[in-house]
């Protein structure tokens, strides 16, 4: 196992609306970070966009299933993790739990990540969720399948 990957999934999942500091130990100053929302760069946009994560969901819970290193060391390197964000908001799905299964891409260089890249399905996290948007694409799936 991956000592780099173990030790990040443990840090990140100490973040909450009140402890943003692991960002600072995990994360380099200069990191690319993207996801199908989402294109920050720099540490200062990733904190403001956790900040305004975690104050606006509630119940957010992270839960790891596999942490695979493709190259490098703990010091630098490559890897992927699989994950499911648990959470929920009081705008989406009338504030009952939502979970979403994702994979993230991350490169580390002297111990702290430079890119990260999240891989999810935006609908499942949160169009399928609004109201009237919500029953076009349930529609859009039926008529697709």
């Amino acid at each position: 196992m991956s000592t780099f990957l173990q030790h990040f999934t443990e840090q990140f999942a100490r973040i909450d609306a009140h402890n943003l500091t692991p960002l600072r130990e995990l994360y380099h100053n200069d990191l690319r970070f993207e996801d199908p929302l989402h294109q920050l760069s720099g540490l200062p946009a990733l904190e403001d966009y956790c900040r305004q994560l975690y104050q606006s969901t509630q119940d957010i819970r992270w839960q790891f299933h596999s942490l695979d290193q493709i190259a490098g060391n703990a010091q630098n390197g490559r890897g992927y993790l699989r994950w499911s964000l648990n959470f929920s908001h009081p705008s989406l799905k009338r504030g009952a739990p939502i979970c979403v299964h994702g994979c993230s891409y991350l490169i580390w260089l002297d111990s702290k990540v430079t890119q990260h890249r999240d891989y999810f399905d935006a609908g499942a996290l949160l169009y399928e969720h609004v109201p009237v948007l919500g029953r076009v694409i349930a529609w859009l799936k039926g008529r697709l399948a």
